[in-house]
């Protein structure tokens, strides 16, 4: 009775501190998301000030997404070495220091130093997600990761659906002044320092659940012997899968400002409102996920989603005004429960090699910084119809991880 009771005890206060972890973890994907969002917020404002091609504003995006391809198996091997949790308020702090040099860069007025201030602060954001993202999935049964992860994500998306909205009124309202000066930018990430500062002491001071991060997640047969990371044919193929998805993302969340701004014509302040409606549906869509993904097959769900997507791209080219805005916007909701999904059935059955994959599945993020530069340079040499069948064919690899390349059959 007395072992009974203790045990009880136990799960209570195990429970209490999971809770207690994911709020965190909700905290941490809302600024992740609103310091990533507000990217689509400074390439129609460095575009202007900087009298840039689409392709060289772009590089705002492109050195933000190339630290997941520098740093992620490093900040892996970081994680591993010195946990999840200090991993985290690690990933904080740098991402803070980044955002303070923001300052510099808009007294400067040097498109350059804002590109490294960018890297800097991506950085951060790395390590952030190298060490959230499999937390997530440990802290919980294997079978609900991908709704635990896509309701987590879903939370965060409430600082994606903000930082537009955020970004319209504080920076782009200025956008008129951005040839002389940048200093619109300045107290706004000044504001973003001080937050992460406080978020890390916060997570610091917070008892979370110690989890190695060697934990095994999945007792599955293919796990028992020592296998190489390349050897698990979901990962190989959910690599190529998060590359595409991130960069089809990005590319239509970078350059919807200037594609809604030129559908309506309408001035780049006005357009921007717009991306917190393609960011807002990721936020429903997480949500919905959330409960969908309980009972049906992620794998389905990701390969309607491409489809459906698809499909509003195709509408959105070839039609004109409010038509092929929404349309484009409604990807967003498609969007939502995709990286999760992604994720989740990459690292099935990898079981100590999780925190391994989770490093190499953060590094194909760099899609983030590919697939919107090669967009860019097909926008500034033919039209929005070509440079939009850039996603087009992410989500048609997508279509194929969700139908067969997400199989976890173990490659010799």
């Amino acid at each position: 009775m007395i072992v009974s009771e203790i045990s009880v005890k136990s799960n209570m206060s195990q429970t209490k501190d999971n809770q207690v972890a994911l709020i965190s973890l909700a905290v941490l994907y809302f600024m992740m998301g609103f310091i990533t969002c507000l990217n689509d917020t400074l390439v129609p404002f460095f575009r202007r000030g900087f009298s840039l091609t689409y392709s060289q504003s772009s590089l705002v995006q492109f050195y933000f997404f190339i630290t997941y391809a520098i740093v992620s198996i490093p900040s892996g091997k970081i994680v591993e070495r010195i946990g999840y949790k200090n991993g985290m308020v690690a990933g904080f702090s740098i991402s803070a220091f980044g955002a303070l040099l923001f300052y510099p860069a808009a007294a400067f007025h040097t498109y350059i130093l804002f590109l490294a201030a960018l890297f800097i602060l991506a950085i951060g954001i790395v390590l952030l997600q190298v060490a959230a993202n499999p937390y997530i999935t440990i802290l919980g049964p294997a079978k609900t990761a991908s709704s635990r992860l896509t309701l987590i994500q879903g939370i965060g998306s409430i600082g994606t659906t903000t930082a537009p909205l955020f970004g319209a009124y504080f920076i782009l309202s200025h956008i008129a002044e951005s040839t002389q000066s940048s200093k619109a930018v300045q107290f706004p990430y000044i504001g973003i320092a001080a937050c992460l500062i406080f978020i890390a002491i916060i997570v610091f001071r917070l008892k979370l659940p110690e989890i190695s991060a060697g934990t095994e997640t999945s007792k599955s047969s293919i796990t028992k012997k020592k296998q190489n990371v390349f050897s698990f044919r979901n990962l190989n193929f959910g690599v190529w899968a998060i590359f595409v998805y991130v960069g089809a993302e990005v590319a239509i969340g970078t350059f919807l400002t200037n594609y809604i701004a030129d559908t309506l014509k309408v001035p780049e302040q006005d357009a921007n409102k717009y991306v917190a409606f393609y960011w807002g549906g990721m936020l429903i869509g997480r949500l919905l996920g959330s409960i969908i993904l309980r009972y049906i097959k992620p794998n389905k769900v990701l390969s309607f989603n491409a489809i459906t997507s698809i499909i509003l791209i195709v509408i959105s080219v070839n039609s004109s005004n409010y038509t092929a805005v929404w349309s484009l916007i409604s990807i967003g909701f498609f969007n939502s429960i995709m990286f999760a999904t992604i994720f989740s059935l990459s690292v099935f059955g990898l079981g100590k090699q999780t925190t391994t994959a989770s490093g190499l599945l953060s590094t194909a993020i760099v899609g983030g910084a590919i697939i919107p530069f090669l967009q860019g340079i097909l926008k500034d040499n033919f039209t929005w119809f070509i440079a939009f069948m850039v996603p087009v064919a992410c989500y048609i690899y997508l279509i194929f991880f969700g139908l067969n390349g997400y199989k976890a059959r173990r490659e010799n």
